[in-house]
C-alpha cells in the first residue's frame, strides 16, 4: 500500500477516508474532515470505496438489519446530523432504497471522477450524498447520477463519458483494488479514517472517532464546525 509510506513533506500527515455515499456516516465523517482541513496540519486524500463489498467480506451487517439497532439508528442520525450540521433525512424507503438498491454504480461513477477528474471528487460526492440522504432521491439510474454531477459542475459531455466508464474493466478493478486496500487496513464498515504517522498506518472507524483522531496525531479538536470553517451545505 503506496500511502502508508509515511508523513508528507511540510510537517503535515496524511489522513485518507475511506467511504461509500450509501453511508450517512461517511457524510458526516466527509464534511467534518473538509472542515478541518483548514485547522489541521493535514493532508485529506478521499478513498472511494464500496461498503457493500467490505461488509460481505468481514461477516458484518448494516445497523438496520438488527431491529433494536436499526431504531436506535434512526434516532441517532438525527441527532449526529443535527450535532455535525449536516442536513440528513432518513429516505422514506429506508430498506428499498439504502438495503436493496445499493450504491454500486454510484460509486463507480465517482471512482471514474477520482480516476479522470479528481477536482470534481468532492462535489460529486457530496451531490450523490444530497440526494439520497438529504432528498430521498435515487442514486442509482444513469439519469441520477448525470443529475448529481450536473450539480457539482461537471459539464454534461464530461459527465457521460465518464458515465460510460463505470462498466470497464479499469473502474471496476480501480474500486475493487480501494475497497481491499480498505480491507487490509482492517475497515469491517465506514467511514474507514486511516491515519499515517511515522510511517505506520492507524485505522479510526465512524464519525464519532475524529476528536481521538485529532488527539492522536497531535491536533486541537474544536467542535464539529471549528470557527475558522462553515458549513458548505
Amino acid at each position: 500500500m503506496a500511502a502508508a509510506a509515511g508523513g508528507l513533506g511540510g510537517g503535515k500527515k496524511l489522513v485518507e477516508l475511506f467511504y461509500d455515499v450509501v453511508s450517512p456516516y461517511s457524510w458526516l465523517g466527509f464534511e467534518v474532515l473538509c472542515r478541518y482541513r483548514h485547522n489541521w496540519s493535514i493532508e485529506l486524500r478521499f478513498r472511494p470505496a464500496f461498503l457493500g463489498a467490505i461488509m460481505n467480506t468481514t461477516g458484518n451487517q448494516p445497523p438496520a438489519m438488527n431491529p433494536k439497532r436499526g431504531q436506535y439508528m434512526m434516532k441517532d442520525i438525527k441527532r449526529m446530523a443535527e450535532y455535525y450540521q449536516v442536513p440528513i433525512q432518513i429516505p422514506q424507503d429506508f430498506m428499498g432504497s439504502i438495503i436493496k438498491k445499493g450504491s454500486l454504480s454510484a460509486m463507480r461513477f465517482i471512482t471514474a471522477v477520482d480516476m479522470t477528474q479528481p477536482q470534481f471528487l468532492e462535489p460529486v460526492s457530496r451531490e450523490l450524498w444530497m440526494r439520497i440522504w438529504s432528498r430521498d432521491e435515487d442514486i442509482t439510474q444513469p439519469e441520477s447520477i448525470l443529475a448529481a454531477a450536473k450539480e457539482a459542475g461537471l459539464p454534461s459531455e464530461l459527465a457521460q463519458k465518464l458515465l460510460a466508464m463505470i462498466s470497464t474493466p479499469e473502474v471496476k478493478s480501480r474500486l475493487k483494488e480501494t475497497t481491499e486496500e480498505a480491507l487490509e487496513y482492517g475497515a469491517f464498515g465506514m467511514p474507514a479514517v486511516v491515519a499515517h504517522v511515522n510511517g505506520e498506518s492507524h485505522l479510526f472507524f465512524g464519525s464519532d472517532r475524529l476528536e481521538l483522531l485529532g488527539n492522536f496525531i497531535g491536533e486541537k479538536w474544536l467542535g464539529p464546525v471549528p470557527a475558522a470553517s462553515k458549513p458548505r451545505l
